[in-house]
């Protein structure tokens, strides 16, 4: 608990730095730099090739998770809840409690606002800590991504889930393509951090996918920005190993037994 409070404190003193990770390796560098270490079910997409994070599967979030956690050492670890495993309040507990039991990470996350509130009312009740998702959601959304905050019927929705999703218990709540008046509107109206995502420099901190950033995963969102390209230090390696493999310069004397 001593991890989700000083991300709660950071509110309105320092922005919140997130991003993903999926393995160990990737997490071992990740954490060195941020505050919150996600394992999110954008995996699917970045791993697996999946055309929805739908197809995403508890064992696999899991095993990718135990991976993860082998990496991280100061940061707060969240992992996401994928599709269909919180549908009932029964199956929420359930499967929250394997997640924690079985990844040791620090809390859960759950896309949705009002639809689900008996499910987060459950989890805070049981102690787990539950970070909340609003805006755009992956697991909900069919068809192409479109940002929210639009209409009066949808500023209202998201407003009133926000104050419903703190009210019961949530530490934070990630903001995803939400219009910047209602991304700020919401941010200023809570207690607990906002995560933002394509939802402006007013949320109280921001995530992306680690893949994106560094390039390995190629992207036209428009929320992405990539800060290197990490491929072409790959290929750099890449092109030297075949090149002595073939040239017989590797392996020497020093790298054989």
């Amino acid at each position: 608990m001593k991890k989700i409070k000083k991300i709660i404190n950071k509110k309105n003193k320092s922005k919140i730095v997130c991003l993903t990770a999926y393995s160990k390796n990737i997490a071992e560098e990740v954490d060195k730099y941020v505050d919150i270490v996600l394992v999110g079910d954008s995996l699917g997409s970045v791993l697996y090739n999946y055309s929805t994070t739908r197809k995403v599967t508890l064992t696999e979030m899991i095993n990718h998770s135990k991976s993860v956690r082998l990496g991280v050492k100061k940061s707060l670890m969240v992992v996401d809840m994928p599709y269909n495993t919180y549908s009932t309040s029964n199956a929420a507990l359930k499967n929250a409690k394997k997640i924690i039991k079985e990844t040791k990470c620090d809390a859960v996350k759950l896309e949705g606002g009002k639809k689900i509130i008996h499910q987060i009312k459950l989890l805070t009740k049981n102690k787990i800590p539950v970070m909340g998702h609003l805006g755009l959601l992956p697991q909900s959304t069919k068809g192409k991504f479109k940002s929210k905050g639009k209409t009066t019927k949808e500023i209202n929705q998201l407003i009133n889930d926000a104050l419903l999703l703190q009210k019961n218990g949530v530490f934070a709540i990630v903001l995803e393509c939400i219009k910047t008046p209602i991304a700020k509107q919401i941010t200023k109206s809570l207690n607990i951090p906002t995560i933002g995502i394509g939802s402006s420099v007013h949320c109280d901190g921001q995530v992306l996918v680690t893949d994106d950033l560094i390039g390995l995963n190629q992207t036209n969102i428009k929320f992405v920005k990539q800060f290197l390209n990490v491929k072409k230090y790959i290929n750099v390696g890449l092109r030297k190993y075949a090149s002595e493999v073939r040239s017989k310069k590797y392996p020497t004397k020093k790298h054989s037994y």
